[in-house]
């Protein structure tokens, strides 16, 4: 590839452009902008014939990258804070425990702090959320065979606390009648 053909190196403005592109798409973490744009650096940096005369050019737009993810999170765009609440709040809806909310928010790259804040839930929407797991698994009050043995119930108990859920809540979701069950999951979805 000759010089010529080459493409600029990504600035604060063609960065800026990427991200406001890829937020339009999608919702992100500081981290996860972080890695988008590192990554379209990454790429520009593997089609330079000569790496080491484009090594001012990437340190550059590194830095480039934090100025523009601070204007970003000055201007709002990009927020830690509600991108946990709202996954927080989608997950818990799709039959995830607060543990499994809280693992996938940092796994985003969303501090410890925040995501235990947005995963907090009380008990009622913690058995809510087990009764989602219980209905898209059949177990439980959607069980279709009424006869379960213990085997059947230690199953279903294991693939419950396997989820993320507490003894006790498995214990309850597990107990519920289909009719308190569906209503339960109902008020969740409001």
């Amino acid at each position: 590839m000759s010089t010529d053909n080459a493409p600029p190196p990504p600035d604060a403005a063609s960065l800026h452009q990427a991200a406001l592109s890829h937020l339009a798409r999608y919702a992100a973490t500081e981290a996860g902008l972080r890695r988008v744009l590192t990554r379209r650096l990454d790429r520009w940096a593997r089609m330079q014939p000569d790496p080491d005369t484009a090594t001012p050019a990437i340190a550059a737009a590194r830095d480039a990258i934090e100025g523009v993810i601070g204007r970003l999170v000055k201007a709002g765009a990009v927020s830690d804070t509600g991108f946990a609440e709202g996954r927080a709040k989608s997950l818990i809806r799709a039959g995830k425990s607060s543990r499994s909310v809280q693992a996938r928010l940092i796994a985003k790259g969303v501090g410890t702090e925040i995501a235990r804040a947005a995963s907090a839930t009380d008990t009622e929407t913690e058995l809510a959320a087990a009764l989602v797991l219980a209905r898209k698994r059949r177990i439980g009050p959607y069980r279709t065979d009424d006869d379960a043995d213990a085997a059947v119930r230690m199953k279903e108990m294991g693939l419950m606390a396997r989820a993320g859920f507490s003894r006790e809540i498995v214990e309850q979701a597990l107990a519920t009648s289909r009719e308190e069950a569906e209503s339960r999951i109902h008020e969740l979805r409001r």
